[in-house]
Protein backbone atom coordinates (compact mmCIF):
# COMPACT_ATOMS: atom_id res chain seq x y z
CA UNK A 1 0.00 0.00 0.00
CA UNK A 2 1.59 3.29 -1.24
CA UNK A 3 0.97 6.17 0.37
CA UNK A 4 0.98 9.60 -1.06
CA UNK A 5 1.29 13.51 -0.26
CA UNK A 6 -2.59 13.46 -0.25
CA UNK A 7 -3.64 10.84 1.29
CA UNK A 8 -0.48 11.42 3.65
CA UNK A 9 -1.89 14.91 4.51
CA UNK A 10 -4.95 13.95 5.65
CA UNK A 11 -3.56 11.41 7.83
CA UNK A 12 -1.52 13.36 9.48
CA UNK A 13 -4.39 16.71 9.40
CA UNK A 14 -6.69 13.83 11.30
CA UNK A 15 -3.57 12.60 13.99
CA UNK A 16 -3.33 16.15 15.19
CA UNK A 17 -6.68 16.77 15.67
CA UNK A 18 -6.66 13.54 17.83
CA UNK A 19 -3.60 14.45 19.69
CA UNK A 20 -4.44 18.28 20.45
CA UNK A 21 -8.14 16.96 21.53
CA UNK A 22 -6.21 14.00 23.87
CA UNK A 23 -3.72 16.67 25.09
CA UNK A 24 -6.43 19.06 25.69
CA UNK A 25 -8.65 16.52 27.86
CA UNK A 26 -4.92 15.62 29.79
CA UNK A 27 -4.79 19.33 30.88
CA UNK A 28 -8.75 19.19 31.82
CA UNK A 29 -7.85 16.44 34.23
CA UNK A 30 -5.46 18.35 36.12
CA UNK A 31 -7.09 21.01 36.74
CA UNK A 32 -8.71 21.14 40.40
CA UNK A 33 -12.30 21.66 40.46
CA UNK A 34 -13.51 24.94 42.29
CA UNK A 35 -14.23 24.69 46.00
CA UNK A 36 -12.38 21.70 47.30
CA UNK A 37 -9.44 21.28 49.64
CA UNK A 38 -7.17 18.85 47.79
CA UNK A 39 -5.06 18.76 51.04
CA UNK A 40 -7.35 17.23 52.88
CA UNK A 41 -8.34 15.09 49.87
CA UNK A 42 -4.79 13.84 49.69
CA UNK A 43 -4.49 13.26 53.33
CA UNK A 44 -7.49 10.58 53.62
CA UNK A 45 -6.97 8.98 50.41
CA UNK A 46 -3.26 7.75 51.74
CA UNK A 47 -5.13 6.17 54.65
CA UNK A 48 -8.13 4.83 53.09
CA UNK A 49 -7.67 2.27 50.10
CA UNK A 50 -11.31 2.57 48.92
CA UNK A 51 -11.07 5.75 48.42
CA UNK A 52 -8.13 5.21 46.77
CA UNK A 53 -9.50 2.83 44.44
CA UNK A 54 -12.55 5.19 43.51
CA UNK A 55 -10.01 8.10 42.98
CA UNK A 56 -7.71 5.85 40.75
CA UNK A 57 -10.79 4.43 38.87
CA UNK A 58 -11.69 7.79 37.56
CA UNK A 59 -8.24 9.55 37.28
CA UNK A 60 -5.43 7.56 37.44
CA UNK A 61 -2.92 6.11 40.08
CA UNK A 62 -0.98 8.53 41.38
CA UNK A 63 -3.82 11.51 40.75
CA UNK A 64 -5.04 12.75 44.04
CA UNK A 65 -7.10 15.50 41.99
CA UNK A 66 -10.34 15.94 41.11
CA UNK A 67 -10.50 17.67 38.04
CA UNK A 68 -13.11 19.11 35.49
CA UNK A 69 -12.55 16.07 33.49
CA UNK A 70 -12.61 13.61 36.23
CA UNK A 71 -16.05 11.24 35.17
CA UNK A 72 -14.15 11.05 31.41
CA UNK A 73 -15.88 8.92 29.40
CA UNK A 74 -17.16 6.72 32.02
CA UNK A 75 -21.04 8.22 31.73
CA UNK A 76 -21.04 7.61 28.05
CA UNK A 77 -19.68 4.07 28.43
CA UNK A 78 -22.48 3.64 31.07
CA UNK A 79 -25.12 4.69 28.75
CA UNK A 80 -23.91 2.97 25.55
CA UNK A 81 -24.59 -0.31 27.65
CA UNK A 82 -27.38 0.50 29.18
CA UNK A 83 -29.15 1.18 25.15
CA UNK A 84 -27.30 -2.43 24.00
CA UNK A 85 -29.37 -3.78 27.08
CA UNK A 86 -32.28 -2.00 26.31
CA UNK A 87 -32.34 -2.65 22.75
CA UNK A 88 -32.72 -7.04 23.20
CA UNK A 89 -36.04 -6.23 25.44
CA UNK A 90 -36.86 -3.20 22.60
CA UNK A 91 -38.36 -4.57 19.47
CA UNK A 92 -39.24 -0.72 18.81
CA UNK A 93 -35.69 0.43 19.38
CA UNK A 94 -34.23 -2.14 17.89
CA UNK A 95 -36.40 -1.86 14.69
CA UNK A 96 -35.21 1.78 14.89
CA UNK A 97 -31.11 0.65 14.70
CA UNK A 98 -31.84 -2.12 12.47
CA UNK A 99 -33.38 0.36 9.96
CA UNK A 100 -30.01 2.21 9.48
CA UNK A 101 -30.91 5.24 8.00
CA UNK A 102 -29.71 8.51 9.13
CA UNK A 103 -33.09 9.87 11.46
CA UNK A 104 -32.87 6.01 12.91
CA UNK A 105 -29.31 6.61 14.04
CA UNK A 106 -29.94 10.17 15.28
CA UNK A 107 -33.14 9.12 17.57
CA UNK A 108 -30.63 6.25 19.24
CA UNK A 109 -27.58 9.06 19.45
CA UNK A 110 -29.98 11.43 21.19
CA UNK A 111 -30.67 8.96 23.89
CA UNK A 112 -27.73 7.67 24.22
CA UNK A 113 -26.61 11.72 25.13
CA UNK A 114 -29.69 12.09 27.77
CA UNK A 115 -28.54 9.07 29.09
CA UNK A 116 -25.10 10.29 29.34
CA UNK A 117 -26.31 13.26 31.15
CA UNK A 118 -28.34 11.37 33.09
CA UNK A 119 -25.40 8.75 34.50
CA UNK A 120 -22.90 11.57 34.69
CA UNK A 121 -25.21 13.64 37.57
CA UNK A 122 -25.75 10.45 39.28
CA UNK A 123 -21.46 9.93 38.88
CA UNK A 124 -21.26 13.17 39.80
CA UNK A 125 -23.95 13.50 43.02
CA UNK A 126 -22.31 9.93 44.24
CA UNK A 127 -19.03 12.09 44.53
CA UNK A 128 -20.33 15.21 45.73
CA UNK A 129 -21.43 13.46 49.03
CA UNK A 130 -18.97 11.23 49.06
CA UNK A 131 -16.85 14.14 49.68
CA UNK A 132 -18.48 14.92 52.86
CA UNK A 133 -16.67 12.53 55.20
CA UNK A 134 -13.20 14.23 53.68
CA UNK A 135 -13.85 18.31 53.71
CA UNK A 136 -13.93 20.13 56.89
CA UNK A 137 -15.90 22.78 54.99
CA UNK A 138 -18.50 20.43 52.85
CA UNK A 139 -21.71 22.12 52.57
CA UNK A 140 -24.97 21.69 49.76
CA UNK A 141 -24.14 24.48 47.87
CA UNK A 142 -20.20 23.34 47.54
CA UNK A 143 -21.91 19.57 46.70
CA UNK A 144 -24.01 21.35 43.67
CA UNK A 145 -21.39 23.20 42.67
CA UNK A 146 -19.24 19.80 42.39
CA UNK A 147 -22.17 18.08 40.65
CA UNK A 148 -22.69 21.13 37.83
CA UNK A 149 -19.00 20.98 37.49
CA UNK A 150 -18.35 17.15 37.04
CA UNK A 151 -21.33 16.93 34.85
CA UNK A 152 -19.89 19.91 32.80
CA UNK A 153 -17.13 18.37 32.27
CA UNK A 154 -18.45 14.65 31.08
CA UNK A 155 -20.55 16.22 28.72
CA UNK A 156 -17.34 18.52 27.33
CA UNK A 157 -15.75 15.26 27.29
CA UNK A 158 -18.34 13.45 25.49
CA UNK A 159 -18.40 15.84 22.24
CA UNK A 160 -14.72 15.74 22.17
CA UNK A 161 -15.17 12.26 21.87
CA UNK A 162 -17.30 12.84 18.72
CA UNK A 163 -15.29 15.31 17.57
CA UNK A 164 -12.18 12.47 17.15
CA UNK A 165 -14.75 10.57 15.87
CA UNK A 166 -15.72 12.67 12.96
CA UNK A 167 -12.34 14.80 12.17
CA UNK A 168 -9.74 12.77 13.87
CA UNK A 169 -8.25 9.18 14.03
CA UNK A 170 -10.19 5.96 15.43
CA UNK A 171 -13.14 6.09 17.68
CA UNK A 172 -13.23 9.01 19.97
CA UNK A 173 -14.44 6.59 22.88
CA UNK A 174 -12.07 3.66 22.20
CA UNK A 175 -9.13 6.37 21.95
CA UNK A 176 -9.92 8.13 25.15
CA UNK A 177 -9.96 4.43 26.69
CA UNK A 178 -6.60 3.64 25.63
CA UNK A 179 -5.40 7.09 26.76
CA UNK A 180 -6.82 6.01 29.86
CA UNK A 181 -4.66 2.52 30.55
CA UNK A 182 -1.65 3.99 28.42
CA UNK A 183 -1.55 6.84 31.19
CA UNK A 184 -1.60 4.38 33.82
CA UNK A 185 1.43 2.03 32.48
CA UNK A 186 4.55 4.50 33.77
CA UNK A 187 3.29 3.84 37.39
CA UNK A 188 2.30 0.57 36.75
CA UNK A 189 5.96 -0.73 35.62
CA UNK A 190 7.43 1.69 38.89
CA UNK A 191 5.33 -0.55 41.00
CA UNK A 192 5.91 -4.06 39.04
CA UNK A 193 9.55 -3.27 39.70
CA UNK A 194 9.20 -2.09 43.45
CA UNK A 195 6.92 -5.12 44.34
CA UNK A 196 9.24 -7.50 42.74
CA UNK A 197 12.53 -6.75 43.09
CA UNK A 198 13.15 -10.01 45.04
CA UNK A 199 11.47 -12.40 42.46
CA UNK A 200 12.67 -11.47 39.72
CA UNK A 201 14.53 -14.68 38.44
CA UNK A 202 15.22 -15.65 35.16
CA UNK A 203 12.56 -18.41 34.87
CA UNK A 204 9.97 -16.04 36.50
CA UNK A 205 9.91 -13.26 34.03
CA UNK A 206 10.32 -15.99 31.20
CA UNK A 207 7.12 -17.27 32.67
CA UNK A 208 5.58 -13.98 32.83
CA UNK A 209 6.69 -13.13 29.62
CA UNK A 210 5.36 -16.06 27.65
CA UNK A 211 2.19 -15.44 29.43
CA UNK A 212 1.52 -12.34 28.18
CA UNK A 213 3.10 -13.22 24.55
CA UNK A 214 0.13 -15.69 24.39
CA UNK A 215 -2.67 -13.54 25.73
CA UNK A 216 -1.67 -10.62 22.92
CA UNK A 217 -1.03 -13.76 20.41
CA UNK A 218 -4.95 -15.00 20.99
CA UNK A 219 -6.52 -11.15 21.68
CA UNK A 220 -5.04 -10.63 17.97
CA UNK A 221 -6.57 -13.74 16.94
CA UNK A 222 -10.11 -13.12 18.44
CA UNK A 223 -10.14 -9.31 17.05
CA UNK A 224 -9.26 -10.70 13.42
CA UNK A 225 -10.76 -13.67 13.41
CA UNK A 226 -13.93 -14.43 11.29
CA UNK A 227 -15.80 -17.06 9.58
CA UNK A 228 -16.36 -17.01 5.88
CA UNK A 229 -19.69 -17.75 4.50
CA UNK A 230 -19.72 -17.90 0.87
CA UNK A 231 -22.79 -16.60 -0.90
CA UNK A 232 -23.92 -16.33 -4.63
CA UNK A 233 -26.71 -13.97 -5.96
CA UNK A 234 -29.29 -15.49 -8.05
CA UNK A 235 -28.17 -13.79 -11.29
CA UNK A 236 -24.37 -14.96 -11.39
CA UNK A 237 -26.49 -18.64 -10.50
CA UNK A 238 -28.53 -18.22 -13.92
CA UNK A 239 -25.24 -16.76 -15.45
CA UNK A 240 -22.59 -19.41 -14.70
CA UNK A 241 -21.87 -22.64 -15.76
CA UNK A 242 -21.04 -25.95 -14.16
CA UNK A 243 -17.44 -25.53 -14.63
CA UNK A 244 -16.99 -21.99 -13.55
CA UNK A 245 -19.42 -22.42 -10.45
CA UNK A 246 -17.18 -23.03 -7.70
CA UNK A 247 -14.91 -20.00 -8.67
CA UNK A 248 -17.77 -18.03 -8.32
CA UNK A 249 -18.82 -18.62 -4.97
CA UNK A 250 -15.54 -17.17 -3.57
CA UNK A 251 -16.10 -13.97 -4.95
CA UNK A 252 -18.90 -12.50 -2.77
CA UNK A 253 -19.19 -13.74 1.07
CA UNK A 254 -20.54 -12.55 4.47
CA UNK A 255 -17.85 -12.25 7.21
CA UNK A 256 -18.85 -13.65 11.04
CA UNK A 257 -16.60 -12.50 13.72
CA UNK A 258 -15.63 -14.72 16.28
CA UNK A 259 -16.15 -12.31 19.03
CA UNK A 260 -19.40 -10.29 18.36
CA UNK A 261 -19.78 -9.15 21.64
CA UNK A 262 -16.02 -7.49 22.22
CA UNK A 263 -15.10 -6.40 25.39
CA UNK A 264 -18.80 -6.27 26.76
CA UNK A 265 -18.69 -9.61 27.95
CA UNK A 266 -16.22 -8.76 30.22
CA UNK A 267 -17.75 -5.03 31.44
CA UNK A 268 -21.05 -6.66 32.74
CA UNK A 269 -19.35 -9.66 35.09
CA UNK A 270 -16.72 -7.23 36.04
CA UNK A 271 -19.72 -5.45 36.97
CA UNK A 272 -22.28 -8.05 38.41
CA UNK A 273 -19.11 -9.17 40.52
CA UNK A 274 -17.40 -6.10 41.95
CA UNK A 275 -20.24 -3.28 41.81
CA UNK A 276 -22.13 -5.14 45.36
CA UNK A 277 -18.94 -5.56 47.04
CA UNK A 278 -17.55 -2.06 46.36
CA UNK A 279 -21.18 -0.55 47.38
CA UNK A 280 -20.91 -2.12 51.00
CA UNK A 281 -17.19 -0.67 51.54
CA UNK A 282 -18.38 2.95 50.40
CA UNK A 283 -21.34 2.29 53.59
CA UNK A 284 -23.99 2.91 51.48
CA UNK A 285 -24.81 -1.22 52.60
CA UNK A 286 -24.97 -2.90 55.61
CA UNK A 287 -21.70 -5.53 56.39
CA UNK A 288 -22.84 -8.65 56.85
CA UNK A 289 -21.00 -12.20 57.11
CA UNK A 290 -21.21 -15.28 56.21
CA UNK A 291 -20.71 -18.65 57.28
CA UNK A 292 -18.45 -19.27 54.41
CA UNK A 293 -14.58 -18.35 54.00
CA UNK A 294 -14.85 -16.98 50.06
CA UNK A 295 -10.86 -17.07 50.30
CA UNK A 296 -10.15 -20.87 50.26
CA UNK A 297 -12.62 -21.02 46.96
CA UNK A 298 -10.98 -18.94 44.61
CA UNK A 299 -11.01 -22.00 42.17
CA UNK A 300 -14.63 -21.85 42.41
CA UNK A 301 -15.01 -17.79 42.11
CA UNK A 302 -13.11 -18.04 38.95
CA UNK A 303 -15.20 -20.98 37.21
CA UNK A 304 -18.23 -18.85 37.71
CA UNK A 305 -16.49 -15.81 36.21
CA UNK A 306 -15.63 -17.89 33.43
CA UNK A 307 -19.39 -18.97 33.07
CA UNK A 308 -21.44 -15.76 33.34
CA UNK A 309 -18.69 -14.56 30.35
CA UNK A 310 -19.49 -17.53 28.40
CA UNK A 311 -23.42 -15.98 29.32
CA UNK A 312 -22.83 -12.32 28.93
CA UNK A 313 -21.22 -13.46 25.49
CA UNK A 314 -24.38 -15.83 24.28
CA UNK A 315 -26.97 -13.18 25.34
CA UNK A 316 -25.00 -10.08 23.73
CA UNK A 317 -24.19 -11.63 20.23
CA UNK A 318 -27.90 -12.70 20.13
CA UNK A 319 -28.15 -9.13 20.22
CA UNK A 320 -25.35 -8.23 17.77
CA UNK A 321 -26.86 -11.00 15.02
CA UNK A 322 -29.86 -12.10 14.56
CA UNK A 323 -30.27 -15.02 12.12
CA UNK A 324 -33.52 -14.50 10.67
CA UNK A 325 -32.50 -11.05 9.97
CA UNK A 326 -29.83 -12.27 8.20
CA UNK A 327 -31.97 -14.50 6.24
CA UNK A 328 -34.43 -11.80 5.50
CA UNK A 329 -31.47 -9.34 4.25
CA UNK A 330 -30.24 -12.05 2.26
CA UNK A 331 -33.24 -13.10 0.51
CA UNK A 332 -34.18 -9.49 -0.30
CA UNK A 333 -30.97 -8.87 -1.95
CA UNK A 334 -31.68 -12.01 -3.83
CA UNK A 335 -28.48 -13.99 -2.66
CA UNK A 336 -27.89 -17.53 -1.21
CA UNK A 337 -25.68 -19.40 0.97
CA UNK A 338 -24.39 -22.46 -1.62
CA UNK A 339 -26.32 -25.84 -0.63
CA UNK A 340 -28.64 -23.92 1.68
CA UNK A 341 -32.37 -23.34 0.35
CA UNK A 342 -33.36 -19.72 1.36
CA UNK A 343 -35.86 -18.54 4.26
CA UNK A 344 -36.29 -21.17 7.09
CA UNK A 345 -33.30 -23.38 5.89
CA UNK A 346 -31.18 -20.48 5.73
CA UNK A 347 -32.32 -19.17 8.98
CA UNK A 348 -31.58 -22.54 11.16
CA UNK A 349 -28.10 -22.86 8.87
CA UNK A 350 -26.95 -19.31 10.34
CA UNK A 351 -28.82 -20.22 13.99
CA UNK A 352 -26.78 -23.38 13.94
CA UNK A 353 -23.23 -21.49 12.97
CA UNK A 354 -23.14 -18.23 14.90
CA UNK A 355 -24.15 -20.37 17.70
CA UNK A 356 -20.77 -22.42 17.05
CA UNK A 357 -18.82 -19.29 16.61
CA UNK A 358 -20.14 -17.33 19.73
CA UNK A 359 -19.25 -20.76 21.62
CA UNK A 360 -15.56 -20.91 20.29
CA UNK A 361 -15.46 -17.03 20.34
CA UNK A 362 -16.62 -16.74 24.12
CA UNK A 363 -14.95 -19.58 24.84
CA UNK A 364 -11.80 -18.08 24.00
CA UNK A 365 -12.38 -14.76 25.30
CA UNK A 366 -13.04 -16.29 28.74
CA UNK A 367 -9.83 -18.56 29.03
CA UNK A 368 -7.64 -15.20 27.75
CA UNK A 369 -9.18 -13.19 30.80
CA UNK A 370 -9.38 -15.60 33.52
CA UNK A 371 -6.23 -17.81 33.71
CA UNK A 372 -3.95 -14.46 33.76
CA UNK A 373 -6.45 -13.51 36.64
CA UNK A 374 -6.54 -16.57 37.86
CA UNK A 375 -2.23 -17.64 38.22
CA UNK A 376 -2.56 -13.91 39.79
CA UNK A 377 -4.87 -14.20 42.75
CA UNK A 378 -3.82 -18.30 43.47
CA UNK A 379 0.42 -17.66 42.86
CA UNK A 380 0.39 -14.40 44.59
CA UNK A 381 1.47 -12.91 41.56
CA UNK A 382 1.77 -8.84 41.18
CA UNK A 383 3.59 -8.69 37.51
CA UNK A 384 0.39 -8.43 35.73
CA UNK A 385 -1.34 -6.31 38.62
CA UNK A 386 -3.32 -3.52 36.64
CA UNK A 387 -2.41 -4.71 32.92
CA UNK A 388 -5.26 -7.20 33.01
CA UNK A 389 -6.02 -8.91 29.59
CA UNK A 390 -9.37 -6.61 29.28
CA UNK A 391 -6.64 -3.64 29.04
CA UNK A 392 -4.56 -5.79 26.45
CA UNK A 393 -7.59 -6.73 24.57
CA UNK A 394 -8.96 -2.78 24.63
CA UNK A 395 -5.13 -1.97 23.49
CA UNK A 396 -4.76 -4.32 20.74
CA UNK A 397 -8.65 -3.94 19.56
CA UNK A 398 -8.25 0.12 18.93
CA UNK A 399 -4.69 -0.35 17.34
CA UNK A 400 -6.27 -2.81 15.28
CA UNK A 401 -9.37 -0.18 14.43
CA UNK A 402 -6.59 2.57 13.65
CA UNK A 403 -4.76 0.52 11.13
CA UNK A 404 -8.77 -0.43 9.06
CA UNK A 405 -9.17 3.31 9.59
CA UNK A 406 -6.29 4.32 7.79
CA UNK A 407 -6.51 1.37 4.89
CA UNK A 408 -10.44 2.41 4.88
CA UNK A 409 -9.06 6.46 4.38
CA UNK A 410 -5.93 5.21 1.78
CA UNK A 411 -8.42 2.92 -0.47
CA UNK A 412 -11.59 5.90 -0.44
CA UNK A 413 -8.76 8.28 -1.96
CA UNK A 414 -7.92 6.09 -4.52
CA UNK A 415 -11.57 5.39 -5.82
CA UNK A 416 -12.13 9.07 -5.12
CA UNK A 417 -9.33 9.84 -7.53
CA UNK A 418 -10.38 6.79 -9.65
CA UNK A 419 -13.54 8.32 -10.78
CA UNK A 420 -12.75 12.28 -10.68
Amino acid sequence: MKINKEIRDIILKRLLVTLGILLFIRIGTFLPVPGINHSDLAFYIQSHSVTRSLVSTFSGNDIFVIGLFTLNIFPYINASILIQLILGFSPKLAKLQKEGDFEGKRKINRLIRLLTLIFAIIQSISISLYLRQILFDWNYGLAFEITIWLTTGAMIILWLSELITDYGLGNGTSVLIYTNIISNLPSLTRAIFIENENNLSIFYQIGIDLLIFVSLYGIVFLQEGVRIIPLISSKQLSQVSIFSQDSLTTNSYLPLRLNQAGVMPIILTTTLLVVPNYIINLGVLPKFDLPINFESFKFIYWIGYFGLILLFSSFYSTIVLNPKDLSDQLQKLAVTIPGVRPGIQTTFYLQQLIKRITFLGSTILATLVTIPNFLESTLNITSLNGLSTTSLLILAGVVLDLFREVKNIYYSNVYNNMYQ
